[in-house]
């Protein structure tokens, strides 16, 4: 499979700390680059200590080039989320921020 092959070589090359490779294939059924049995297109969000100081761009560039031969046989589409684990821990504190909602007020005016 290669979402199999993506991992493994993702792996290899920056020992990432979180990797999530998803086939998003099946929701672009009948559209361009689309194949049947799908593995054409697929969301990759990988956070590792490699990416520390590098641009967007350069940390594309550097997954582009670690799957340069799939990128150039079956798969059509590769979203990337390409992270930091400090840019990952901030991102998660928004996150959890958000879903919690605003802080309840506090001090003399707060509300019994």
């Amino acid at each position: 499979m290669i979402a199999d092959t993506i991992r493994q070589k993702l792996t290899d090359t920056f020992q990432p700390v979180a990797l999530i490779v998803e086939d998003d294939s099946a929701r672009h059924a009948g559209h361009s680059g689309a194949q049947p049995g799908g593995e054409t297109h697929f969301n990759v969000t990988i956070v590792s200590p490699v990416f520390d100081g590098l641009s967007r761009v350069e940390r594309q560039r550097r997954v582009y080039a670690a799957l340069s031969e799939e990128l150039n046989g079956r798969i059509h589409a590769l979203a990337l989320v390409t992270r930091s684990p400090a840019e990952a821990a901030r991102a998660a504190s928004v996150i959890l921020a958000v879903r919690q909602g605003p802080a309840a007020p506090v001090g003399p005016r707060a509300r019994r």
